[in-house]
């Protein structure tokens, strides 16, 4: 098996298995749990997750809130039809974006949105990519909250009227132009039940960029150019990190965000170094974890980096096994989909 070459993270996947809508309430999604020792594999609810954590385990969530970032707007010139995606704040006023079709948001261009916010297109980054400079007067967020979209990946077609639905229940910081979707499934109730058990829960952040969910067009993946996404773990959080990790306690990582904060941010010595950092970080088989002892995910698109980062976890035969079996179980995928324990 070449696990360089990108078709080796296929697997095939009924539409009717991408799911459209979230589970009613977070916790009712049905969980795979697979122990990478035994091989075995579990089918529970989510919120049998619980039965599955130790004391003194640490369970660590990534802090960020999805914006309401699909914008869509009007060149002012010629009146064409631009939609922009923003993607990574670069200062008060610059953003990296996304923009379909990119061909009409030249170097120059003025795309309106509404009476209060403008961007003007500074710089072209190719593949869509555009840095733009927003006009407004007023709070960017405010103003965001009003003329925004919530950012659906294109495999749902349904919408979704809240954003709030979108968002963890932990959500903090603002910054993310997707979901850390393996934490939709977390309840407040579940959280304080998981904490009475003598579970730490730790925060990071890591504000989601698009490029996470893109599946890899390179035949080799080791050509891949990785996306980056900005991340914060702060001293609080690595000293009962680190602290733990020494005592030999597990290290579970809420989503492949969080996975990608922490091998980011810890040294080789295995020891979490706290940070404000951006991170291009490409996990794929023959890349050894240093931190991370567990991971709660969704399952992921074929060809993607996440399921590489899966199976650098799990073994590559082992995931496609796993999914090839969500499948036939008619596990539901993606954003909303089902979730996995992988440990």
């Amino acid at each position: 098996m070449d696990v360089t070459s990108t078709k080796t993270y296929y697997y095939d996947l009924p539409e009717e298995l991408i799911a459209q809508v979230p589970a009613e309430p977070r916790d009712s999604s049905r969980l795979l749990v697979y122990n990478r020792k035994t091989k075995q594999i579990e089918h529970k609810i989510f919120r049998d997750i619980i039965d599955y954590l130790k004391p003194n385990d640490v369970l660590v969530i990534n802090n960020t809130k999805v914006l309401p970032a699909r914008l869509y707007g009007i060149k002012e010139e010629s009146g064409a039809k631009i939609e922009v995606l923003l993607l990574k704040r670069k200062d008060l006023t610059t953003w990296e974006v996304l923009t379909k079709p990119a061909k009409r948001a030249k170097i120059g261009a003025i795309i309106k949105f509404s009476d209060e916010l403008s961007c003007k297109v500074l710089s072209d980054l190719g593949d869509g990519g555009k840095e733009v400079e927003f006009i407004f007067d007023g709070v960017f967020e405010n103003i965001l909250s009003k003329v925004g979209n919530v950012p659906l990946p294109p495999y749902i077609k349904n919408g979704l009227k809240s954003l709030k639905r979108y968002n963890t229940v932990y959500s903090k910081f603002d910054g993310s132009s997707a979901a850390p979707t393996a934490g939709l499934h977390f309840t407040t109730e579940l959280l304080e039940k998981i904490k009475q058990k003598g579970v730490k829960i730790v925060e990071v952040l890591l504000h989601v960029g698009l490029g996470t969910f893109r599946p890899v067009s390179e035949d080799n993946i080791l050509n891949h150019k990785m996306h980056t996404e900005h991340f914060e773990v702060t001293k609080e959080s690595a000293d009962i990190i680190n602290e733990a990790k020494k005592n030999g306690n597990r290290i579970i990582a809420v989503g492949t965000t969080t996975v990608r904060t922490l091998e980011s941010a810890t040294n080789e010595d295995g020891i979490l170094i706290p940070q404000v950092n951006d991170t291009s970080i490409f996990i794929y088989p023959g890349v050894k974890f240093k931190m991370v002892d567990a991971i709660i995910t969704n399952f992921h698109l074929p060809e993607s980096t996440l399921i590489m980062l899966v199976s650098a976890f799990c073994g590559v035969e082992e995931t496609l096994k796993m999914y090839n079996i969500a499948v036939k179980e008619k596990y539901r995928f993606f954003s909303f989909g089902d979730a996995t324990f992988l440990y």
